[in-house]
């Protein structure tokens, strides 16, 4: 963890997620902030809170994306749950505490994966048998240990992202009584992220310094329209930009895992060599672009659905062309997505 500065965790951000480096530096400097606060004598360290984020940006931009991808370099127990799913309490549906129960699972999950890869050994198999019943046997003492080293990795480094925010947020001038999805989840968020306990099935879990990321588009609304005191407890604020055109080129090349890389290798296993030129990668950035603004914004998820339309075809014959080679250039990305663009085009004038 020490070796983790924010300019590397931003560095490592980097290799996934293209652009919204004010993001990222915000996600880091929490990471940071974390570390630096563990090194504090006990008295001191339980008076620093987190400095919860708030996200704001359109879908599709990588704001969840960014708090995962960070959980998964740390190794830190990670939960995302959506604000709409909540209801107040006293309504039929999820309340908030549930997503600290989710958490916990997820804790549970990375510490029962790390005690495997630490008991992994070799031995003849005459000697396992006294082995596994050993196992076996302090299995049954350590079950409330696993419980205990989530909880405390729950407390200490656990992060909740609450995605669609602003959905639970009330515009100025348009409060209309109780609504079980709006002011009241709110309600119910705040003791959460001010830091309370909430009880579970594997112990008492204290949220006083779980990093909570809020996310939301806040196309109708505005981040004054939260709460105030909602407000006081996301004290920083960061912007996403939308996605341009070339921003989806770069998505496309960029990243180390991108839907390139993963297409030409899915293919490869049915030995088929796939090759997209340059000019064919730059017209489905502005094929992903044109659609998403021609029709709803969603952002980096567009190119999923235009990368599968484009390699529906050979996807479905790759079986059948082992051993040969599939170029596509920018005439294939036209001839194959050209019906695409009409349907969307023609989509926005019917209701």
């Amino acid at each position: 963890m020490e070796e983790l500065t924010p300019a590397r965790v931003v560095s490592e951000l980097s290799r996934h997620i293209v652009g919204q480096d004010a993001a990222k530096r915000a996600m880091a400097v929490a990471l940071r902030n974390r570390w630096r606060r563990l090194q504090l004598p006990p008295g001191l360290r339980e008076e620093v809170q987190p400095k919860n984020i708030l996200m704001i940006g359109p879908t599709g931009v990588g704001k969840s994306e960014i708090a995962r991808r960070m959980a998964k370099l740390v190794d830190a127990p990670f939960c995302k749950a959506e604000a709409t799913k909540f209801t107040e309490v006293g309504f039929y549906g999820r309340d908030c505490e549930s997503v600290i129960k989710d958490l916990v699972d997820s804790a549970l999950a990375l510490v029962k994966a790390r005690r495997r890869r630490r008991m992994r050994r070799k031995m003849k198999i005459k000697d396992a048998r006294v082995v596994i019943e050993e196992l076996e046997a302090e299995k049954l003492l350590t079950d409330g240990n696993l419980a205990k080293e989530a909880i405390e990795a729950v407390e200490e480094h656990g992060i909740v992202v609450i995605d669609e925010i602003d959905k639970v947020a009330s515009p100025a001038g348009s409060r209309h009584g109780a609504d079980a999805s709006a002011e009241g989840v709110q309600r119910d968020l705040l003791p959460l992220i001010e830091g309370t306990t909430v009880t579970t099935k594997h112990g008492n879990v204290r949220t006083d310094h779980i990093l909570f990321v809020a996310a939301g588009a806040f196309h109708s609304c505005r981040p004054s329209d939260l709460m105030a005191e909602l407000q006081g407890r996301l004290p920083i604020r960061v912007e996403l930009s939308g996605l341009t055109e070339a921003d989806l080129y770069r998505i496309l090349t960029e990243p180390e895992a991108n839907l390139i890389v993963q297409a030409v290798e899915m293919l490869a296993t049915e030995g088929v060599t796939l090759t997209l030129d340059e000019a064919a990668v730059r017209e489905v950035a502005a094929v992903a672009a044109a659609v998403n603004g021609s029709v709803e914004n969603i952002g980096a998820r567009r190119l999923h659905t235009v990368m599968e339309r484009l390699l529906e075809e050979v996807s479905f014959t790759a079986p059948d062309l082992k051993g040969e080679s599939v170029t596509i250039g920018v005439d294939v990305v036209r001839e194959r997505l050209g019906d695409m663009m009409k349907t969307q085009d023609l989509s926005k004038f019917i209701l």
